[in-house]
This record gives structure tokens, C-alpha cells and sequence, in this order.
């Protein structure tokens, strides 16, 4: 807040006010400070005008006694504070730590814990204040109350310089901030975590085993133990897109009402509800207040909210995800991200489980191939979306980069362990999908990015180069391309010259500077160079450019000279 000379105002006290008008003298170019003459003109100031900081100075600023005359200054912050004593009793605390404890009473007298009633320790100190005490520095842990509550704590010890103990902490000053929604959202990112970890944990033999039937089975009691149990959401219904008739068939209903599970939906945006809505536009609904949403339908009997997130595969809607809660506002954008997230893994593992396949495949051979061709576009864009979430979640701790690495992580198993299952139970012989003989040493479990805007082009790349033991990831733009090479390395990367956004050589120089040592392979049109793209990257240094089309023999050799060494290259010479 600033004044009206648009500089920001200090509210500066000191015991010695020829102290606070030297400090505002110095300031006077930059700040607009106002020195009351007693800590009684400094609250009433205080609680007339609006701050943009408080400057207590003066030596004597560290003693206890001033502390607790200040307390009124403090009772304007919005973190809790307590004074507290040796024997861990609280001698003074502000008005907002009572708010954060849910207390009307005072908890002066009172041990510094009993104000949260049982709390539990979390760490990554288990005893601050008798750190804080014992070691004369500051320490921090949080506290657990309940299910859904967490404080951070920080104790920092004070020194009676007025009695002479400069090295003898007499009291503690505890700083208590509210810290529910940061844990309880890396939860939710944990939660998705496991989700992907669960959702395709099955055996290749268990897979052979299972009914269609069996597996709906299956995939509904994870969904609901996540859903339920981890995401706490206690409401769920998921219905799946019939493509002809475009009828929602439900699949899995928990909390509904009757009326509401049998009523018949289709994918249109008008007379179908929220979910209708979602299904038509592939765009994911907060609804806020059940009570004056338009598109609402009666779901659960005490729904006041709900959030519904499309089902997508291939960016095409095969179905809808919807929850609902008792309170209004009770879905947040966090809520709306964590969601679609935990929806895409439950697009991957119902195509990867056949729920949404015609009729029974009919071969061990077949059934791969299909979940191999069906998953890898979801799978590239869960990947992209997730890269793009850890590059751009600016300021989130530790708990939250991690998840997030988890999601990419798993994520990229997911496929690698589908391609594993399939080569687990091919037959010995008589197999095309993968036969051992395609299987190039130089290639095998290379790591390829292809970049193309063509999705034909994409698609075949994932079934051609898998056939060589590649373990390929795909982009259609230069922006794509650029976020994966900065988060996960490629031993080489195919790119078409002619993208939405970049040119070929443009792409070729960036990607030497995110990594000068990843080979990169340009693929053009014969006669097709705008902008001389492929001169200008031979000239930087690129080596191999491809011209469509292209045989497969053509491409193969170019990756093998990619990944080899030097000694490898002086073999195949000799």
C-alpha cells in the first residue's frame, strides 16, 4: 500500500525517538515514514492506516520486555505468535493463534502443545523447542492435528540482554503458520503417483487370465480406492461415450442417486447436464454452486459442487469423470489439474486393459500390438503436459517436483512395461509383431525423439523404430521439442524441417545448445528446403538429413551411425 505521494509507508517505533526520526530522515527519499511517539500511538496508527512494513530499532528491540510490549503490533500479523517459557508454558500469544487453534479461551498458562490439543510431530525436528532452548538457534518442524490440519512451527530462542544473559535463551518467540492446502495438494500429487503405479499393475500372466469382465472389475475397486481413500472424494460416477449413438453408458456410480445413475445421457451440450456438456466439448466444468449452475442435473442427493473431467484418448472424448461434495466451493484449479491428471491415468489404463475394444482379441501377438498402438499418443502427451507442469510450477517445494518427476517417470513405464509384457508372451516363433531378428544391437534401447506434425508420421515412427528395440517419444512442434530435450535426454532426435513454429535449421541450432552432443536427423521433402534450412544446419554441423520419401533401410543406417562410437564406426570400416 502507498501513500499519497505513491511512496510505500513504514511505520517506524523506538523507545529512543530520536532514533526512529534519524531512521526517517535517511529514508525520506524512498519511504513515507511515519514515527509515533509511543507504542500506544503506534497501534492506534497502526489500526487507522495501511503499511507496507513495521520497523521496531533500537539495542534494547531483543529484549523479552519489549517483545511483549509489542504484542499489539503483532496481533496484526497473520501468522500465529506465542511467547513461551521454560517450562514450554505460554506467557503471551496474538488473537490470530487462537484463531488457528479454534479456541475462544486464552492459552496463557497453558503447555505450548495442549493449545493444539494432541498434536503429532512430523518432524524434521521432533522436539524445537527443546532444541530452540538447549542449542540457542532456531528450529522448525510441523504438526499434524487431526486428519486434514497441519502447522508449521518455527521456536527461535530470545536473550535477556537486559539481565546481562547474552547467551542463555530465557524465552522462545514461535511463529505458527496454517499449512493444510500445501500438504494436503502434495497428497493429492502423491495420490495420482500411486494411481499410475496401481492402475496397470498386472502380470502378462494375469492379463492372459482375466475376463473383460474380470478386468472392469479390477480397474473400478483402484479407481474407487484412490478416488475414495487418497483423492477423498467420496462421490464418483464415470460413464463411457458410445461413438455411434453418442450415449454415455455408465461404468462405474458411487453416491448417486437412483434417478441419476439410470438417466440416460448423451454427448450434447444443451439438456444433458454437466456431463453432457463435457463429453460434447472435451473441456473439463467446475461447477460451484449446484443451486444456481444452469447445466446441472441432480447427481448425489447433498451435492452443492461438482467437477467433471473429459475422458480423452487420442484428443478425442471416450468418456467422462465426475465428482461431487456436500459444500459449495469445494473444488479448487488445483482440484480441476490433480483431477485431469488422475483421469489420464485412467484413460491409459482402460485402453491398456481392452475396456473400450469392439470384440476379444484373439492372439497374445495382436492383443500387444493394439495396447502398444493405442497408448503411445496419450502416453506422449501425458508426458508433454507433465514436462511442461515441473517447468512451470514456479516456487513449489521439493514434495511437489518430485511427484511430478514420479508421474514422467512411471509414465514413461507404463509403456516400457507393455512392450516388455508383449515380448514376454509372444510365441517362440511364427511372431511378426517383434521377431528377435529385427532387434538392432546399436539401436536397442536407444532413446529417439520424433518431431513431426503429422500424426500418421508420429504414429508410424512408434511402430517402426519399436521394431528395432528403440524406445521412441514424439512432439508435432519446435516448443514440444525444445521442453522434452531440456528434461530428459535423447540419443537422437528426428525432426521434420517444416514445423508450425520453427524452421529446421532454427530447430537444429537450438537443440545444440540445449545439448551439443544429441545427433540430430533433419527430414525434408526432395527439393523442399525454405530458407535454405538444411544448408544452414549442415553448415552448424548437422551430419545426417533424411529426404521423403525415405526407405526404412536409409533411416536405420542413419541412427546406427548416430549411436555408434568412434570404435564401432572404425569396425564396420574395416
Amino acid at each position: 500500500m502507498t501513500s499519497e505521494s505513491n511512496m510505500p509507508r513504514v511505520l517506524c517505533y523506538s523507545r529512543e525517538p530520536e532514533k526512529a526520526r534519524s531512521f526517517a530522515q535517511n529514508l525520506k527519499d524512498h519511504y513515507d515514514v511515519v514515527c509515533p511517539e509511543s507504542l500506544e500511538d503506534s497501534l492506534e496508527t497502526l489500526n487507522e492506516g495501511q503499511f507496507s512494513g513495521i520497523f521496531l530499532c533500537g539495542s534494547e528491540m531483543t529484549s523479552a520486555g519489549l517483545l511483549l510490549q509489542a504484542g499489539g503490533i503483532l496481533q496484526q500479523l497473520q501468522d500465529g505468535f506465542a511467547l513461551v517459557g521454560h517450562r514450554r508454558e505460554v506467557l503471551w500469544h496474538n488473537a490470530r493463534l487462537l484463531k488457528l487453534t479454534d479456541s475462544k479461551e486464552s492459552h496463557v498458562g497453558r503447555s505450548f502443545y495442549e493449545c493444539f490439543g494432541s498434536p503429532e510431530i512430523l518432524g524434521p525436528d521432533f522436539c524445537p523447542l527443546n532444541t530452540a532452548f538447549g542449542m540457542g538457534e532456531t528450529a522448525r518442524s510441523t504438526l499434524r492435528v487431526g486428519d486434514k490440519t497441519y502447522y508449521e512451527v518455527e521456536a527461535t530462542p530470545v536473550f535477556d540482554s537486559d539481565n546481562g544473559h547474552t547467551d542463555i535463551a530465557r524465552f522462545l518467540i514461535v511463529v505458527v503458520r496454517d499449512i493444510s492446502v500445501e500438504v494436503l495438494q502434495r497428497q493429492k500429487l502423491n495420490a495420482i503417483y500411486q494411481a499410475g503405479l496401481e492402475l496397470g499393475d498386472l502380470t502378462p500372466q494375469e492379463l492372459l487370465e482375466m475376463t473383460v469382465d474380470d478386468r472392469v472389475d479390477l480397474l473400478k475397486s483402484k479407481i474407487l480406492h484412490f478416488t475414495q481413500d487418497l483423492l477423498e472424494y467420496n462421490t464418483v460416477e464415470i460413464r463411457l461415450l458410445d461413438r455411434e449413438t453418442k450415449r454415455l453408458d455408465p461404468l462405474l456410480s458411487v453416491g448417486m442417486e437412483e434417478e441419476a445413475e439410470s438417466r440416460c445421457l448423451h454427448a450434447f451440450p444443451q439438456d444433458n447436464g454437466v456431463t453432457g456438456f463435457v463429453a460434447a466439448t472435451g473441456k473439463s466444468y467446475l461447477c460451484e454452486d449446484t443451486s444456481s449452475d444452469p447445466l446441472y442435473l441432480l447427481g448425489a442427493s447433498e451435492a452443492r459442487s461438482s467437477l467433471t473431467v473429459p475422458l480423452m484418448l487420442h484428443d478425442e472424448v471416450f468418456g467422462t469423470f465426475n465428482v461431487e461434495s456436500p459444500k459449495k466451493r469445494a473444488f479448487s484449479e488445483n482440484d480441476l489439474q490433480f483431477l485431469e491428471l488422475f483421469a489420464r491415468e485412467i484413460a491409459v489404463a482402460l485402453n491398456t486393459l481392452e475396456l473400450l475394444a469392439v470384440e476379444k482379441i484373439s492372439t497374445a501377438t495382436e492383443n500387444t500390438e493394439l495396447i502398444l498402438r493405442e497408448v503411445v499418443d496419450p502416453v506422449d502427451k501425458i508426458i508433454q503436459d507433465t514436462t511442461w507442469l515441473l517447468e512451470n510450477t514456479v516456487g513449489a517445494d521439493t514434495g511437489v517436483t518430485e511427484r511430478l518427476r514420479g508421474v514422467l517417470k512411471y509414465t514413461r513405464d507404463i509403456k516400457q512395461l507393455i512392450q516388455t509384457v508383449g515380448v514376454t508372451i509372444y510365441p517362440q516363433s511364427g511372431s511378426s509383431a517383434m521377431p528377435d531378428s529385427d532387434i538392432r544391437p546399436l539401436m536397442n534401447r536407444k532413446r529417439v525423439l520424433v518431431v513431426d506434425e503429422d500424426p500418421e508420421v508420429r504414429r508410424a515412427a512408434h511402430q517402426l523404430l519399436r521394431r528395432f528395440g528403440c524406445d521412441v517419444e514424439t512432439a508435432h512442434n519446435g516448443e514440444e521439442c525444445f521442453l522434452l530435450a531440456r528434461s530428459y535426454h535423447y540419443d537422437a532426435v528426428i525432426c521434420d524441417i517444416r514445423l508450425p513454429d520453427y524452421k529446421g535449421y532454427e530447430i537444429f541450432n537450438q537443440l545444440q545448445q540445449i545439448d551439443p552432443h544429441v545427433p540430430v536427423i533433419l527430414m525434408t521433402g526432395y527439393g523442399y528446403d525454405p530458407g535454405h534450412s538444411i544448408v544452414k544446419a549442415r553448415q552448424a554441423g548437422c551430419k545426417s538429413v533424411l529426404f521423403k520419401p525415405f526407405r526404412v533401410d536409409q533411416l536405420v543406417s542413419e541412427l546406427e551411425k548416430a549411436f555408434a562410437s568412434p570404435a564401432d564406426l572404425a569396425e564396420q570400416s574395416g
